[in-house]
């Protein structure tokens, strides 16, 4: 009986490859430390490839590792050796289009950082505990967009329409390509 396909961790990095947000799912590295020195080698493995305008596939370490470029971040999403590359790789592309669509555009390090608490949930809402809840972009930002809300945050009403018109804007790019 296959099991459900499942992620290692999804990393965001800068260009220097320092963290910007990540999470872990599996216990391959028990420490920080070992979390760190794994983010270092992926990023010095990756930094030379030119993955900024298709997902680039390497195996890493006995893990299928899939990542994508935009300005000064970089996108990982990583699974077992036995994992699905084009599963990962819709992971990975609904994690990248859904910060797209949350920052309006601005997907840099800077608008990273500033909306950090959205990419955090932009990530939860894509997997749970290694288990991928969703891929698509637009129902992953509107998720996010909705949670802000419920939890109270100072979001006016005109944000979210904004939110949800860049959204839409970006569903319509999509679909005529």
């Amino acid at each position: 009986m296959e099991s459900c396909p499942s992620i290692k961790n999804i990393l965001l990095l800068d260009s220097e490859g320092r963290r910007i947000a990540v999470k872990y799912y599996s216990d391959d590295w028990p420490t920080n430390n070992a979390k760190e020195a794994f983010e270092k080698a992926v990023f010095n493995k990756t930094q030379k490839t030119n993955a900024r305008t298709e997902v680039e596939i390497a195996m890493f370490e006995n893990n299928v590792m899939v990542y994508k470029f935009v300005q000064d971040l970089y996108f990982y999403v990583t699974g077992g050796e036995d994992e699905n590359e084009i599963i990962l790789a819709a992971v990975l592309q609904g994690f990248f289009d859904a910060v797209g669509i949350l920052l309006r555009g601005n997907v840099d390090k800077r608008e990273a950082l500033e909306n950090l608490d959205l990419i955090l949930l932009c990530i939860d809402e894509i997997v749970d505990g290694g288990i991928i809840l969703e891929t698509d972009a637009n129902s992953i930002a509107t998720k996010v967009a909705s949670n802000i809300v419920d939890a109270g945050a100072p979001l006016s009403e005109q944000t979210i329409s904004q939110a949800l018109a860049t959204a839409r804007e970006h569903l319509a790019r999509s679909l005529l390509k």
